[in-house]
């Protein structure tokens, strides 16, 4: 079987790459001539564990090419996967103009029967849009070429998304035609062997579910931030809390982790969207609002915690473990570490970062105004306070002397809860933490 992934963003490269992995002939088209041309000497535009090898791996053997010309592909493949961005506007909608585009590009150049399939995460009724573009641009040609549309949303996690894509819980397929399912059936059944968890449904079904699920888990991670917070006010530990309802298999313990909020392409971007579509419609997305309210605030709850601690920071060096939005990434998308930089700075802060991974991204984003440290403990050299914003695995067991004697003041604020209060108190720290 051959197919096309349009966009070599995060979703689209991890898609087509995974597809080849599998046998599939795949090739990954892109607009961006700089980011294909890279693509072709092996570099990479995103970090994922593993991406790399397996890229490098599946060209070599022949299964997996990259390209700018889409038209020049669509002759030969059974279905097409679209999956680029697709960026909020300033009122929190999602921009479809890129969906569109490959709509438009699909119906200029096809000449036979073909799938276009919207892996990009889009508004309810985005299918109708696409698949009235491709026969505007049918009937401008004044052709009859048979076509479906469907959507097979994502739902991968940065850091963990092959084994995502290679195992999945479910894929959710949304179509009208049954000439599509078999097609889609075929394509997945390699991935689910021993268990087929294909879910058909209808297409809006489809679009929803993916929205649907990423506001459940940022409504889980909102409500145990709240929950935290008033953890503090009382006295009481949240790491216990979460024990305590977590073990209720109602309610299970995933996403129940207290932080300094979430960030990422997918959560701040689809929570927005989602609260945007139930305003069109006349409805109030109530919770869908109040989970985006608490995660906005939570972002600076380390700031406020830093300033009960030492007091005004103007003049202080503050240094920051974490850049990333979350462990094995680099991606910086509405991460906290860039409110929590933005805060420092306004209030006349020095700041002093370390990621393992995001230093780049960061540098790209927010060019000079931090200082960039070389390691971790460079990070803490007279250093007034750290605030760990990420939770990397190399940030787990610090040397407590090392830092206690290289800092100009033991303080320690903990955004990801990943310490063990006692602990660092033993050690000489002044430490602070979400909710307990």
């Amino acid at each position: 079987m051959r197919i096309v992934v349009v966009g070599t963003g995060y979703v689209g490269l991890v898609s087509g790459t995974c597809f080849a992995e599998m046998g599939i002939d795949v090739t990954c088209v892109d607009v961006d001539e700089g980011k294909i041309r890279k693509l072709l000497q092996g570099e990479m535009p995103i970090y994922e564990p593993g991406l790399e090898e397996m890229v490098r791996r599946n060209v070599e053997a022949g299964r997996l090419h990259f390209t700018t010309d889409l038209a020049g592909c669509l002759d030969d493949v059974e279905v097409v996967f679209s999956a680029v961005g697709t960026p909020p506007d300033e009122d929190g909608s999602a921009d479809l103009q890129y969906v569109l585009a490959v709509a438009r590009e699909f119906g200029r150049h096809i000449n036979k029967y073909t799938i276009l399939v919207t892996k990009s995460t889009v508004p309810v009724g985005t299918a109708q849009k696409v698949k009235a573009a491709v026969q505007e641009e049918l009937d401008r040609r004044g052709v009859r070429v048979e076509f479906d549309v469907a959507s097979n949303p994502e739902f991968l996690k940065e850091g963990a998304a092959i084994k995502d894509f290679m195992s999945p819980d479910r894929v959710v397929v949304g179509t009208e035609s049954e000439r599509a399912r078999e097609v889609l059936s075929k394509l997945y059944r390699p991935f689910l062997v021993n268990n087929f968890r294909v879910y058909f449904m209808d297409i809006p079904s489809a679009e929803m579910t993916k929205y649907a699920a990423n506001a459940m888990l940022a409504t889980r991670i909102s409500f145990m931030n709240d929950i935290a917070n008033l953890c503090d006010l009382l006295g009481a530990n949240v790491d216990m809390v979460r024990k305590g309802i977590g073990t209720d298999s109602r309610i299970g313990s995933k996403f129940l982790y207290a932080g300094c909020g979430y960030g990422g392409s997918c959560f701040p971007k689809d929570v927005k969207a989602l609260a945007r579509t139930g305003r069109e419609y006349g409805y109030t997305m109530r919770v869908i609002e109040a989970v985006e309210a608490v995660n906005e605030r939570q972002k600076t709850i380390v700031c406020d915690k830093l300033q009960a601690m030492i007091g005004d920071v103007k003049g202080r060096t503050i240094a920051l473990w974490g850049l990333s939005f979350k462990p094995e990434t680099d991606d910086m998308r509405e991460a906290p570490a860039l409110v929590v930089i933005d805060r420092l700075l306004r209030d006349g802060a020095t700041v002093k970062v370390f990621d393992p991974i995001a230093m780049d991204e960061c540098r790209r984003r927010i060019g000079d105004v931090v200082v960039y440290a070389r390691d971790m403990y460079d990070a803490v050299v007279d250093a007034d306070a750290l605030i760990l914003l990420t939770e990397w695995k190399q940030f787990r067991m610090p040397s407590w002397a090392v830092m206690r004697k290289t800092m100009m003041a033991p303080v320690l604020v903990d955004g990801r809860n990943i310490y063990d209060k006692d602990e660092v108190v033993a050690e000489g720290f002044r430490y602070s933490a979400i909710g307990k």
